[in-house]
């Protein structure tokens, strides 16, 4: 999933931020990956947070922004509703990456532990490290689909050790670092959003990931791709459409007896993301569900 990140200029001027109240916490997270779909990154970042029974939806700007295009913005992510609720106020300078990432607590996904800086003494010899340096993105592990995935990622490695790894919109990197943490092998990552992608980079470098190999790319038509092929592991933490359509050419990229980790998905889009991949010969071995949404392991029999 593509990241939604904050200027690494971290002492900022005066910031200008948009609040929105979403309800409950389901609401908050759909809302917040509707928006971030439709914010550049450039411009904004976009987070949740617990204000006490009720989950807020903030937008913060590093420039001044235009109110009523924001509005229409909103408008399109989570309605009419959601538009008129924003309300606007301007801050004063701070340092917000360094804040964000003070509160982003670490997440345990298994053996592995996604963190900031901040909490780099605080992981445990037995757990698998991974330093996220980037404020407020997707592939912090705090999001459902992250999470999920590097679920099924440890619980996949404990009986196989895949030679070749694809990570399809790879975000953060998170789950690319993962893998080559693990398996001391080649990964190939690749997002559709050459920003993600370098954020990515940062996060392999800080990782001393060096298997890991980040390349910007739509789709899957790439030599590059084919050069690498044939994965036995492809993980693809992306949204239903995109899922769908790399049904085949993924499939042309698989080993025999592969397994895909498809995430991005809601528990009620599963079946029509399964239905995409059956006909390509592949079956559901395992499922995780996090937070409304799912994570599907799918295995390619052997012909």
């Amino acid at each position: 999933m593509a990241a939604v990140v904050e200027s690494q200029n971290a002492l900022s001027g005066p910031t200008v931020v948009a609040r929105l109240e979403a309800g409950a916490p389901d609401a908050a997270r759909t809302l917040l990956d509707r928006l971030a779909e439709v914010f550049d990154a450039s411009d904004a970042v976009v987070s949740s947070y617990d204000t006490g029974g009720c989950w807020t939806v903030a937008i913060h700007f590093n420039d001044p922004p235009n109110e009523t295009a924001v509005r229409a913005l909103v408008a399109l992510a989570g309605g009419a509703e959601a538009a008129n609720g924003l309300v606007f106020e301007t801050l004063a300078a701070k340092d917000w990456v360094k804040e964000s990432q003070e509160g982003l607590t670490p997440v345990e996904a298994g053996r592995f532990i996604v963190h900031s800086e901040h909490y780099r003494r605080s992981v445990r010899p037995n757990r698998v490290g991974i330093e996220i340096g980037t404020a407020f993105a997707f592939g912090t592990g705090h999001h459902g689909t992250t999470r999920g995935c590097l679920l099924a990622l440890d619980q996949l490695l404990k009986a196989r050790r895949p030679l070749r790894v694809l990570d399809i919109g790879t975000g953060t990197g998170v789950l690319a670092i993962a893998a080559a943490r693990v398996l001391h092998r080649p990964v190939l990552a690749s997002d559709i959003d050459r920003r993600a992608a370098g954020v990515a980079r940062d996060n392999v470098r800080r990782n001393r990931a060096s298997g890991v190999t980040v390349i910007h790319a739509a789709g899957l038509g790439m030599r590059r791709f084919r050069d690498r092929a044939p994965f036995d592991l492809v993980l693809a933490n992306i949204l239903l459409g995109p899922l769908q359509r790399m049904a085949r050419p993924m499939g042309r990229l698989l080993a025999h007896d592969a397994r895909i980790v498809l995430s991005g998905v809601l528990t009620s889009q599963a079946s029509a993301a399964l239905a995409a991949y059956r006909n390509e010969g592949l079956t559901l071995e395992r499922r995780v569900v996090l937070d409304g949404w799912s994570t599907l392991v799918l295995r390619r029999g052997r012909n």
